[in-house]
């Protein structure tokens, strides 16, 4: 996909040490993937710290946003934060080879990295696997949580 060039960094003219790059996402970013996401509406912000050694690179990636999410119990939508850090080393090898998450390998005579997968995963990986509005963690009660207790369905930040 052409518009995953957007997310490529340059690292062929950069002299050995910390380098940072930040960036934003938002929808258009998930949509050049064919993924069925579960939230909508992300605001997320991206802070990358490539360490350039001679050999190989550090890739540090940090993302902090919003995303809406849909509340498991209520069925209704909130705001969820997120906030997640990835870190991956960048080797040189005959092919390109990502099957180790935490090694990701390029062609030798490379200049440049994709992290728009990196960056994906970070987010995918922050959303919580239980969709609860914050309202019910703080001990808020309604029909739903009524109809949750009726029947013995968790109901707590303990038993979610």
């Amino acid at each position: 996909m052409e518009k995953l060039h957007n997310y490529d960094i340059s690292f062929s003219s950069l002299k050995l040490g910390n380098h940072s790059f930040n960036m934003s996402i938002e929808q258009s970013f998930f949509d050049l993937f064919d993924f069925d996401q579960e939230f909508y509406n992300p605001a997320i912000e991206v802070n990358v710290l490539l360490i350039k050694h001679s050999s190989f690179l550090e890739l540090e990636i940090n993302i902090s946003g919003t995303v809406i999410l849909r509340c498991d119990i209520s069925d209704k939508d909130y705001e969820q934060t997120i906030n997640n850090k990835i870190k991956t080393l960048v080797k040189f090898g005959e092919e390109y080879d990502d099957s180790n998450e935490e090694i990701l390998i390029i062609p030798v005579g490379s200049h440049s990295v994709n992290i728009s997968q990196l960056i994906f995963e970070c987010v995918i990986l922050s959303i919580p696997m239980k969709h609860v509005h914050p309202r019910y963690l703080q001990g808020y009660e309604d029909e739903y949580t009524d109809l949750l207790k009726k029947y013995g369905l968790p109901n707590t930040d303990e038993d979610l």
